[in-house]
């Protein structure tokens, strides 16, 4: 998730394999999903993950067209926004009315209110620099929230005392893409890229 830098030939080649490991992660629920679609259900599974990583994406964007010069980092999230809303919206279409209020509630609150503040917050109070570190800042703060997010489904594992609430491929994916994109934001010397795959 960084920028396109011609400067550093390994920054290149971690960013690229950054994006390809990220799409690999966006790809990840696909499973769950085809499980959704085939039992008509949304089962055990929550949306406050899938939630949570578009607005990280969102964020990520913002970012990226504030500091400009990150082509890589805009391609991935855009992908990111896609993949995400069509999880969303499967979701919706195969959850039960409780599970739809819930997550319409936290994707207005989230997705819709909470990044339009975050957005005016930005671009009306800070110029220059010192929005990019703002903005650099914040996105740190709710990037580690796609790590935890998936946390949620821990009571429906303990619950069950089954791991497939919990697939390991994302699991795993995860770990590889904050590996690879910490190592990124090193090279390019961008904190923010660096620091949100660290916590």
């Amino acid at each position: 998730m960084g920028g396109l830098s011609l400067q550093h030939p390994w920054a290149f080649a971690f960013g690229l394999l950054g994006n390809i490991i990220s799409f690999t992660t966006f790809l990840a629920p696909i499973p769950t999903f085809y499980r959704i679609y085939k039992s008509k259900s949304t089962e055990g599974f929550q949306s406050v993950p899938y939630v949570v990583a578009l607005f990280s994406a969102m964020l990520w964007i913002f970012y990226a067209l504030i500091k400009s010069n990150e082509f890589l980092l805009i391609t991935i999230n855009a992908a990111g926004i896609v993949i995400e809303s069509i999880y969303i919206v499967m979701y919706f279409v195969y959850a039960d009315k409780k599970a739809k209020w819930f997550t319409a509630k936290i994707m207005l609150g989230l997705n819709v209110g909470f990044f339009g503040a975050i957005l005016l917050f930005t671009l009306l109070l800070f110029k220059g620099e010192k929005r990019i570190v703002t903005l650099g800042w914040i996105c740190v703060a709710f990037s580690v929230s796609v790590f935890v997010a998936p946390l949620s489904i821990i009571k429906r594992v303990i619950q069950t005392r089954s791991v497939e609430y919990m697939p390991f491929s994302l699991s795993l994916s995860l770990t590889l893409s904050a590996v690879v994109w910490f190592l990124y934001g090193l090279l390019i010397k961008d904190k923010y890229v660096a620091i949100k795959q660290k916590l």
